[in-house]
């Protein structure tokens, strides 16, 4: 089946953007916390940094992950999933492939050939810029914003108001991980926000 006739089939198999998302097993989320790893002082003092790297070096967890997020995302019929470097990186061509719709990256200044619109955000720990290729997402796409992490929500912000810009729609944002002790939730409202993994501390 081509990438056409599966994102077709896709929508066909999806429900309305607002519906709820089946929760992952008991037994799949206990499997993927225990692949994560928490580094305490990481980047600095007092951040517990939520390492996922045991988690995508497991290749049943990684497609289990991969597959867990597609299944929510399917509902939402997107035709493009827009992620930042680094770490959106890591599943979202593979979140792309899964639902059979195209990949588009958002980079830090300077990283992008082509032209470029960009976003400032702060971080939860400093503040940043992501730049987009002006062309990367047609007028009226329906786009999924991805990363694996959700903390304070400005990176997906800042991916959401880019591709908001270029006349596309954002019918959701998924996270592998949410520190939603951050709030990040309520910053991305009131677009559809799904998460697999969610440390209220």
């Amino acid at each position: 089946m081509g990438a056409a006739d599966q994102r077709s089939a896709n929508r066909s198999a999806g429900g309305s953007a607002g519906a709820a998302a089946a929760a992952i097993s008991p037994e799949l989320e206990s499997r993927l916390r225990g692949l994560v790893r928490e580094i305490p002082d990481f980047p600095r003092g007092g951040v517990a940094f939520k390492d996922i790297t045991p988690l995508i070096a497991d290749r049943d967890a990684l497609a289990d992950a991969v597959g867990a997020l597609a299944q929510h995302a399917r509902e939402l019929r997107a035709d493009l999933v827009v992620a930042a470097e680094a770490r959106g990186f890591l599943l979202g061509p593979a979140l792309a492939l899964e639902l059979g719709a195209g990949f588009a990256l958002a980079r830090k200044p300077g990283k992008l050939p082509y032209s470029t619109i960009s976003a400032a955000y702060e971080l939860e720990y400093g503040s940043a810029q992501l730049e987009l290729h002006s062309d990367a997402v047609p007028p009226g796409a329906r786009v999924l914003v991805h990363d694996d992490l959700l903390a304070t929500g400005g990176t997906a912000l800042a991916l959401c108001e880019l591709v908001e810009r270029l006349g596309a729609e954002v019918v959701g944002c998924g996270f592998l991980i949410e520190l939603a002790f951050l709030a990040g939730r309520e910053k991305l409202a009131p677009r559809d926000v799904h998460a697999l993994l969610r440390y209220e501390a």
